[in-house]
Parts: structure tokens; sequence; C-alpha cells
């Protein structure tokens, strides 16, 4: 799926630095180290991370320099998913082709891992923020794209997204309640990614608003795409258990628009988000390209 040239030499490069940003943990926590790194090493995609990186080249900004904040998105996601996995929440016992973290650590530690990630993604962020207090324009964009990270992953983002997801099961929702949350709970943060890639990359302000549309569109198109996938999906492949959003009766965009619309919605938010962003030469063929892919996941 994800497998052409330029999507796997940056997520090379997310995978070579990605626990290179966890802070050195006391021998009496020893624990909480091992949980953190037993779910970061379990793998996944890296798209929000690498999303962060393109979009910093196509701004014309070095991959390099931006790849604390791309870490820092890996671990805000995979704290969401150790607890989305808990018995409270989601209640899945596999992920990424592994046991959950609570299977293996209990729930308490799952918690405070996922916890430990979450604030080691602030840590990572501003330990860079504070090597540019002598370079306000290189400081400035800096702190923009930890602000988009911040502001996505919180109460006005992914986790108003969860909250509004939990509280729609088992009842029917309106089309507007579920991109409501799936706007919050899903796209906000790949949003964010490309946002903040932009801004550590120099974007200016045309360019940003460009990823900014591109990064929610391509976000809808993703979570409809998994919502298709816990429905028509092969548990095995997708490293997770499938049609748990039909037995807990979740909102999803199969459950509210039915299957047939659900795949039109998707190739009409893959071409929209393909829209936004052609008009930049520079590397742009890789968000055409990524888009693509995971709208074909589906087919």
């Amino acid at each position: 799926m994800l497998d052409f040239p330029e999507y796997t030499r940056l997520l090379y490069l997310v995978n070579e630095n990605i626990e290179g940003f966890l802070p050195e943990v006391d021998v009496n926590s020893a624990s909480l180290a091992e949980s953190m790194r037993y779910s970061l090493r379990a793998g996944g995609k890296r798209i929000r991370p690498v999303l962060l990186l393109a979009a910093c080249e196509l701004a014309g900004g070095d991959s390099a320099e931006a790849i604390p904040y791309a870490c820092a998105l890996e671990y805000i996601h995979t704290y969401s998913l150790i607890h989305d996995d808990l018995p409270a929440l989601d209640d899945d016992d596999t992920r990424r082709g592994a046991p959950s973290n609570h299977k293996v650590y209990g729930e308490a530690a799952a918690i405070l891992a996922g916890d430990g990630l979450l604030s080691s993604a602030f840590e990572a962020m501003h330990r860079d923020i504070l090597m540019y207090f002598d370079k306000p324009d290189r400081l400035k964009r800096r702190a923009r794209a930890a602000y988009e990270i911040s502001a996505a992953c919180g109460c006005r983002g992914m986790v108003a997204g969860q909250v509004a997801d939990i509280e729609a099961e088992d009842i029917d929702v309106s089309s507007e309640l579920l991109d409501y949350i799936q706007v919050n709970k899903t796209a906000a943060l790949i949003r964010a990614a490309v946002v903040a890639g932009g801004y550590l990359g120099g974007a200016d302000a045309a360019l940003i608003d460009s990823l900014r549309f591109y990064g929610e569109d391509l976000g809808l198109a993703f979570q409809i795409a998994d919502d298709i996938l816990d429905v028509t999906g092969d548990a095995e492949e997708m490293g997770k258990p499938t049609g748990n959003d039909a037995a807990r009766r979740k909102a999803t965009y199969p459950s509210v628009h039915g299957m047939d619309e659900s795949r039109e919605m998707l190739s009409g938010l893959t071409r929209a988000a393909i829209e936004r962003i052609t008009s930049y030469d520079r590397n742009a063929g890789f968000f055409t390209e990524i888009a693509r892919a995971l709208s074909v996941r589906v087919c």
C-alpha cells in the first residue's frame, strides 16, 4: 500500500529516530519505559510523522530539523491507541498485530504508558524550541508547529472527538454529528501533521491554508476507509480485530450513509485533497500518491 520510494525514505527517518526523543527514565520507573517502548516498537504506518516531514520539505525546509516534531506526533498517536484499546473505551485485545499494551502490562500500566508518551511529546518539542531563542524566525516556526499539534490532540481536537464518539454509541446520529466526531477524532491530528510541517519548513500563508484543507480532507478520507475496512477488511492484514464498530453500535460512515455512499464520499474526499495540493510543484506528487494509496485500501 504505502511502499513508494518517498514514503519509504521518510518512514526510515522516523523509525531511525523514534525512540531518540524519549526522556531518560529512572531505574525505579523502568517498567514505564518498557511499556512505552513496547507500543512504539509495534510499528505501524507512521502516516502522521511522515506527512509532517513531507510537508516540511514541500515548504522548502530541511526534514532533519522537523524530526523532533514528527516523533512527538507518533508519541501522541501511540498514546491514543493505547488508551483506545482499554476495556473502558474500545476494549481491543490486539493492536498492530500484537497484544494490546494493557494485555501485556495491565490496565494501570497501560494508562500510565499513554500518559508518559503524551508528556514526552511535549517535552521533545519544547526541548527543540529552547535551542532557538536567539533565532526569532525559526523560533516562531517551531512555536506555531507545537501549537498546531497541541491543539489538535486536546479538548478541541482528538479528545473532543473521542468523547463524542463514546457518547454516540448505541444511538442514531446525524451526518453532522458523525462529521464532527471524525473531523476531531481522526482528521485533526492528520491536519496538524501537515500544517506543523509546513510551518517548520517556512511555508507562506497560502501554502499553510492548502495544507490545512488537504489534511482535513485526507483525514476524513482515511477514517471513511477505516470504517469500511472494519466491515470488509481482514483482521490479520489490519493487525486489529474487525467488526467491533458494528458490535458496539458505533457511529461510522457505513452505518450512517451505507456502504455505497461511503465509498463515494471516500472517492470525493480523495479527489478534493489532491486538488488542494497539485498546484505546488515541489514534492506535491508525494501528497497525491499517499491520498490515492490510502483510498485504494478498500477497493
